[in-house]
C-alpha cells in the first residue's frame, strides 16, 4: 500500500504552506493526508479501479486533491508540490519538525537571522543568537537545543509504529512478487529480525530472514529486488541481499536452508547482550551455537538448528519469547521454568480509551461501537477529551450528558458492553476537570496530564498524586506524557506516583499509540514490583486505531505482563468490580 506515502506527500506541503503564510490549504492538505493516513484500503487499486471519483468518494478529498494523487500515482510526483519545495529554504521541512517552532517563527528567525536549515539553528543556538531576537530569549534557546536533540535521537533510528507495518508491506509484497514468477517458491517461513522483532521502540534497518532451499535462494533473492519500491540496491547474493527503499530505508534479507532457520532467527533476533549469555550456556553444556546451527564441541556433529524452540530445549532452557530477550534475567528465569506466560492478543476483552466525533475522534460513536464488536470484544470504554481540552474540542458537561444518551440508546443496539467514560484533565494543583457529582456517574475515568509539562519534577509529582488520591479517578492515561520526536517525558518521580497508585488501587495505561508506547518496557517493570495493575489502550481516534493495540500489547511482553496484570482481560463483571471497589458507595 502507498498510503502512507501520499499522505507524508500531502504533509510536506501542507507544512511548506504554512511556511509561505498560505491560510487554508494547509488545513486541506492535512485532513486529507489523515483521511488516507487512515484508510484501511490500497488508495491505488481505490485508483485503479474506480480512477478520480473513486478518490473523490474519500472523504477529504475533492476534484484538485484526486488530481494531485492521480498525477503522483501515475508519474511518481506531482508538479505543482515540485514547485513548492523549489521555492521553499532547503530546510524547512526538517525545520517544521522541531517542537516549538511553528511557522510564523521560522519566518521570523528566516528574516531576521538568516536560519534556513537546522544547521543554522544550531549555529544560532550555540552563538546566542536567538535570546537577542524580541519574542525569544535565553529560555527559547534552551528549550529548542533540547528539541533539536530530542528530534535527531528519534530520527537516528525508525520509530517501530513505521518500521512494523512496512516490514509486514515488504514481506507480502515479497511473497506477491514470488507468486507472480510462477515458479512456486515456498515463503511459508518468512519473518522480520532484530530489534523489530522483540518490538523495541525504534530500530536502526528492518532485517527479513527466509527459509528456502539452494535452488531456490536465488529466485528469492530475485524477486527482493526487483520489488517496486527499491530504490536502490545495495548487495545482491544467493543469501544476503541489501536494498533502500524510496523513503529512505534499508532493509536486508537473508536467505537460509531449513536445517539453519531456527538458529539464524534466533542469533538474528538478538539482543546481541542475549545471544552472549546464551553461547555461554552452550558452552558450559559442551557445545557450540552459531547462527548455522547448534553443534557439539568436540564431534562438530549438529544437533540442532532448524527451530528456535529445539535450540532453547537442547540448552536445559524453557523457550524465551522475543520480547524478553534483552538479557534482564530472562535465561536464568528460563532455566528454573519460571518465565513469565506473557499476555497474548486473545486475552483481551476490550479497549478502555478511543475517542468520537464528541470532540476529536474522526467517526461516530456508533461507527467505533460497530467495529468494536466486529473485533470480538466483550466491551469498551469511550473516553472523549473533558472540557478543557478545547483544542480537542473536549466536551461541556451538556454534551456529556447528551453522548450518555447516546450510549443508553446504541446500548440497546449491540451486544458489547459500552461503558460511559471520559478522558479527563488532571488540572495543574491536582483536580479533575469535572465536579465530582459528573464524575461519579461516569463508569470510568481516565485521567491525564495534557499542559504544564514542564512543571518541576516535585510539583508534577504532587499534581499526579492529588489525582490519584481523587477517589473517582480510575486509570493514569500515558503516565510519562511523552510523545517521540516532539516531546519528552516530564519530569515525575515514578516511585512516588507508583506507590500511591497502587495504595489507591488506580489502574496503569500502558497507551498503544505508535508516538507514545508509554509506559515503556523499562517503567511497566518498575510498576509491576509494586503490583499495580495495568490496562493496554489503544487511545484511538478512528476504526482504525483500534488496531493500535498491537503495539501496546508488546510493550506489555516486554514488561514481562501476564494476563492477569491487565485489567482489560478480565470477563465484563470482574472488570466493573476494579473500578467500584475504590469508589465511595453510591
Amino acid at each position: 500500500m502507498r498510503n502512507r506515502e501520499i499522505a507524508e506527500l500531502f504533509y510536506e506541503a501542507a507544512d511548506i504552506l504554512e511556511y509561505q503564510q498560505v491560510e487554508w490549504k494547509p488545513r486541506a492538505y492535512r485532513k486529507a493526508a489523515q483521511m488516507i493516513e487512515n484508510l484501511g484500503e490500497d488508495i491505488e487499486k481505490i485508483y485503479a479501479k474506480e480512477g478520480k471519483t473513486g478518490l473523490t468518494e474519500i472523504p477529504g478529498i475533492g476534484e484538485s486533491i484526486a488530481d494531485h494523487i492521480a498525477e503522483y500515482l501515475e508519474t511518481g510526483k506531482v508538479e505543482k508540490f515540485e514547485n513548492l519545495k523549489g521555492k521553499a529554504p532547503s530546510g524547512t521541512v526538517e525545520l517544521m519538525e522541531i517542537r516549538g517552532l511553528g511557522a510564523k517563527k521560522m519566518k521570523k528567525l528566516a528574516d531576521a537571522l538568516g536560519i534556513r536549515t537546522l544547521s543554522d539553528l544550531k549555529n544560532a543556538i550555540d552563538t546566542h543568537r536567538l535570546r537577542r531576537l524580541e519574542g525569544f530569549g535565553e529560555k527559547s534557546e534552551e528549550n529548542l537545543a533540547r528539541a533539536i536533540e530530542q528530534y535527531e535521537k528519534s530520527h537516528a533510528r525508525i520509530a517501530l509504529g513505521k518500521a512494523l507495518p512496512l516490514a509486514d508491506e515488504v514481506i507480502s509484497a515479497l511473497k506477491d512478487q514470488c507468486e507472480s514468477t510462477g515458479s512456486k517458491i515456498d515463503l511459508s517461513k518468512i519473518i522480520y529480525t532484530g530489534s523489530l522483532r522483540r518490538l523495541k521502540e525504534t530500530i536502526g534497518d528492518i532485517d527479513i530472514l527466509a527459509e528456502a532451499d539452494k535452488g531456490e535462494a536465488l529466485k528469492v533473492m530475485n524477486c527482493f529486488v526487483s520489488l517496486p519500491d527499491v530504490e536502490q540496491v545495495i548487495l545482491k547474493g544467493s543469501t544476503k541481499s541489501s536494498v533502500i527503499l524510496r523513503e529512505g530505508i534499508a532493509i536486508d534479507l537473508r536467505v537460509v536452508p531449513p536445517e539453519s532457520y531456527g538458529t539464524s532467527l534466533q542469533y538474528f533476533t538478538g539482543s546481541k547482550e542475549h545471544n552472549i549469555e546464551l553461547r555461554n550456556v552452550a558452552i558450559k553444556n559442551g557445545y557450540k551455537l552459531s547462527e548455522y546451527g547448534l553443534y557439539l564441541k568436540e564431534s562438530g556433529k549438529q544437533i540442532a538448528g532448524s527451530s528456535e524452540e529445539e535450540i532453547y530445549e537442547k540448552l536445559g532452557l524453557a523457550y524465551i519469547p522475543p520480547e524478553l530477550r534483552e538479557n534482564r534475567g530472562e535465561i536464568k528465569a528460563a532455566s528454573k521454568n519460571s518465565l513469565p506466560k506473557l499476555i497474548e492478543a486473545g486475552d483481551l476483552r476490550g479497549d478502555l480509551h478511543m475517542h468520537t466525533e464528541y470532540s476529536e475522534g474522526r467517526d461516530s460513536l456508533k461507527t467505533m461501537i460497530e467495529k468494536a464488536e466486529a473485533l470480538g470484544y466483550e466491551y469498551i470504554a469511550v473516553t472523549d477529551h473533558s472540557r478543557s481540552q478545547k483544542v480537542a474540542n473536549g466536551l461541556e458537561i451538556e454534551k456529556l450528558k447528551d453522548q450518555w444518551e447516546e450510549i443508553g440508546e446504541l446500548s440497546k443496539q449491540f451486544k458489547i458492553k459500552i461503558l460511559k467514560g471520559s478522558e479527563v484533565d488532571i488540572l495543574r494543583d491536582g483536580s479533575l476537570d469535572y465536579p465530582d457529582e459528573i464524575l461519579k456517574e461516569l463508569d470510568v475515568v481516565v485521567g491525564a496530564v495534557h499542559s504544564g509539562f514542564a512543571l518541576p519534577e516535585r510539583k508534577m509529582t504532587e499534581r499526579i498524586i492529588t489525582a490519584l488520591e481523587n477517589r473517582y479517578l480510575d486509570i493514569l492515561a500515558h503516565p510519562s506524557g511523552r510523545l517521540f520526536g516532539k516531546r519528552e517525558a516530564y519530569a515525575v518521580n515514578f516511585e512516588k506516583v507508583f506507590e500511591t497508585a497502587a495504595a489507591n488501587g488506580k489502574v496503569i495505561e500502558i497507551n498503544s499509540q505508535p508516538s507514545r508506547l508509554d509506559l515503556n518496557d523499562e517503567l511497566i517493570l518498575r510498576a509491576k514490583n509494586f503490583d499495580l495493575k495495568f490496562c493496554i489502550s489503544t487511545d484511538s481516534h478512528s476504526t482504525k486505531g483500534l488496531a493500535l493495540m498491537r503495539y501496546g500489547l508488546g510493550q506489555a511482553r516486554r514488561g514481562w505482563l501476564e494476563k492477569e496484570d491487565v485489567v482489560n482481560t478480565y470477563p465484563y463483571p470482574k472488570l466493573k468490580e476494579v473500578f467500584k471497589k475504590h469508589r465511595p458507595s453510591q
